[in-house]
């Protein structure tokens, strides 16, 4: 008679972000729910709260050196801010901890962020800039992404520095989004 072995697996690093950040997810997407994007003056200010956040992240974390084929928004952001006559507000710097994987945690949000970004473009009046918010995932590379953060930790105790890397980044877009 043989016995089978019931091993459940640990669920991954990506499925411990998304459950340790949980309530900074609904936090901020109740700061930026304020704001009415076929508004002009709200999307502006929607806009302008991202700036202050993306482009500094971007710069900090460098994706394309972890992320195959990745583009950034940064330009996309600052060309509709351009069109919208605003200027590129001063940045808010993530205060992010030291180490690969806080690396990652903070990058889990940021392209996170990209995934609600299309669904959002859709409220935006057809003319107005929306390169931003258009900026879509090439097929497969949200997929890509989670299954990269799976492969580098482990929902274990090394988690904790993502996690932590992950509500700093969600903080600071909440800042971002109530100063606006």
């Amino acid at each position: 008679m043989s016995v089978a072995l019931c091993t459940e697996a640990a669920p991954g690093l990506s499925a411990l972000l998304r459950a340790e950040t949980r309530g900074e997810h609904e936090g901020v997407d109740a700061a930026f729910g304020r704001f009415d994007l076929a508004c002009r003056e709200d999307y502006g200010a929607f806009l302008s709260a991202h700036a202050r956040v993306v482009p500094a992240l971007e710069a900090q974390l460098a994706p394309a050196e972890l992320i195959a084929g990745w583009t950034g928004r940064s330009e996309a952001l600052a060309r509709d801010l351009h069109a919208l006559g605003l200027p590129q507000p001063a940045v808010c710097q993530p205060d992010l901890p030291e180490g690969e994987l806080a690396r990652w945690g903070a990058l889990y949000v940021l392209e996170g962020s990209r995934l609600g970004g299309v669904f959002l473009a859709r409220r935006v009046p057809d003319g107005w800039p929306a390169d931003y918010l258009g900026a879509a995932h090439p097929q497969g590379q949200w997929r890509g992404l989670l299954d990269a953060i799976n492969r580098v930790g482990s929902s274990d105790e090394q988690g904790g520095e993502a996690v932590r890397s992950a509500r700093a980044v969600f903080a600071a877009f909440r800042r971002a989004a109530l100063d606006a």
